[in-house]
């Protein structure tokens, strides 16, 4: 094929005059098509390394970033007033912010910040605070201690008044408790880790953690306690504790009656605190076997609420207590079928069916073994009943009942530390290290209750979006070109509501 080459209207045209073929004719041909789809537009020399006809070569990414949700978190993070109380301490800032974006270990937390386009400290720099972050002083560069401002306290004290600022703190605020239990893989204690009652059912040493939130489940103070402690002793340190740096004189205090020993309520009553708190029923109510026997052949009604008054004495040091046992039929039900699986199982270890494993209803008397239907009869009665006490002047039992419910606020806080946070912390192995982890562990659940509270969506599901869209740098020979991915109007709209731009 050969070419010939003509001017029509300032434009090259293409003659086809013969078969002989050459690459240099190839392109050639390009170049003129290149040429006509360019026609009347204006072009941008970006003084490309190479020839023009380079074009289709990739241009090199100098940076990607995940800005719109390092911004998110950041935005979070100064809100809640976390840069003054722990003097602006980017070390801090950037493991908090890794926890929530992806919870691994202190080192691998430095590919997280890496790859998110945010600037990570050195593994060393990290070790070195950490002892910091647990509560010791602060050390400088050659590791001599540095004073801390005493006003300030320890850090996690410190993270804890900036969160009680945050939710204002006054006379009516609801102070929720629980605890939880975290695992370690080892098999031997030392005098912190130890084996004790687990509630994820494991038999490795553990540690207690005491979780005190607001109304709402944000987090105000979390501490760790022995793995063997009782939870019934961990309650009132970590109350007083509270109180007492915070000054507070009159709160209402809610804790499931796991929480509750008689001690601790008198410790409560002793303070001058409220209290709303489960209350264990060992037998059936007074007032539920009088509704029975008026009431023969029919159901409790859903729902239904027995009301005990409890007046103090002329000898109690205590305020009038009231007591609301309530049936919930769906409680009810779920109870019930669970007394049939173990009553089933304890009539066929009796049979000789199956074996004789740890059950309730098996009665051992003399190597003779029976059901014990007495224990049977009293649970089925007892089925359903939930009981409620407080110390608040003429209590309503809906908002009572209310109140209590909202202890599944900090079951949420719990839920969330433990997955999305991954607050166990097995990576460390002395109780310093420990701590400082809980430390970090404590604000990114701050931060991550306030996204959730700010924008309705999880936490998880906030970072799994707003993860995926990025703002990358690319050159383009002397020039600099930014390009981003649109975002989702969703995302926009919660984004919008975290920069109080919505």
């Amino acid at each position: 094929m050969q070419i010939v080459h003509s001017q029509y209207r300032g434009s090259r045209e293409i003659e086809h005059v013969g078969s002989a073929h050459t690459d240099a004719d190839l392109e050639l041909l390009k170049a003129v098509a290149r040429q006509r789809l360019a026609a009347g537009q204006g072009e941008l020399d970006l003084r490309l390394a190479g020839s023009p006809a380079n074009s289709g070569a990739a241009l090199p990414i100098t940076s990607t970033r995940a800005g719109h949700l390092l911004d998110a978190l950041a935005r979070g993070y100064d809100t809640l007033g976390f840069p003054a109380a722990t003097g602006r301490d980017e070390v801090f800032r950037a493991l908090v912010l890794a926890r929530i974006i992806e919870p691994t270990s202190k080192l691998d937390s430095l590919r997280v910040l890496d790859e998110a386009g945010a600037p990570a400290p050195s593994y060393r720099t990290v070790k070195r605070r950490l002892r910091l972050y647990a509560g010791a002083d602060d050390v400088d560069e050659t590791g001599q201690p540095v004073p801390v401002d005493p006003a300030g306290g320890p850090w996690r004290a410190r993270l804890a008044r900036a969160c009680a600022d945050h939710v204002r703190l006054g006379t009516a605020t609801l102070l929720l408790y629980d605890v939880t239990t975290l695992y370690f893989e080892t098999d031997q204690g030392d005098g912190f880790r130890e084996p004790e009652f687990s509630k994820e059912r494991r038999l490795e040493p553990q540690i207690t953690v005491g979780l005190l939130t607001d109304g709402a489940g944000f987090p105000l103070t979390v501490h760790a306690f022995e793995g063997n402690r009782a939870e019934t002793t961990t309650m009132l340190p970590v109350l007083t504790g509270f109180l007492t740096e915070h000054g507070l004189s009159d709160v209402t205090v809610v804790a499931d009656a796991g929480m509750v020993s008689e001690a601790n309520k008198c410790a409560i009553e002793e303070a001058g605190l409220s209290f709303v708190l489960g209350a264990r029923v060992p037998d059936v109510p007074y007032q539920v076997k009088a509704w029975r026997e008026a009431h023969p052949n029919l159901e409790i009604p859903d729902g239904h609420v027995f009301v005990q008054p409890w007046p103090a004495g002329p000898s109690d040091q205590r305020r009038d207590h009231t007591i609301f046992y309530q049936y919930r039929a769906d409680r009810a039900r779920r109870t019930l079928r669970g007394i049939d699986q173990q009553v089933t199982k304890a009539e066929n270890a009796v049979a000789g069916k199956t074996a004789v494993k740890r059950n309730r209803y098996v009665r051992l008397t003399d190597a003779k073994k029976s059901v014990n239907r007495a224990l049977e009869a009293k649970n089925r009665a007892l089925a359903g009943i939930k009981g409620y006490v407080t110390n608040l002047p003429d209590p309503d039992a809906e908002q009572v009942i209310a109140t209590y419910s909202r202890l599944l606020n900090v079951e949420k806080s719990f839920r969330m530390s433990k997955s999305d946070l991954a607050a166990r912390p097995i990576y460390h192995h002395t109780r310093e290290s420990i701590e400082a982890h809980l430390t970090i562990v404590f604000a990114a659940l701050a931060v991550s209750r306030w996204i959730e509270n700010t924008t309705g969506w999880s936490i998880r599901r906030f970072v799994t979006t707003a993860r995926r869209y990025r703002t990358i740098t690319i050159q383009a020979g002397d020039h600099t070109i930014t390009a981003a991915d649109p975002l989702p109007d969703d995302l926009q709209t919660v984004l919008d509501a975290i920069h109080g731009t919505h």
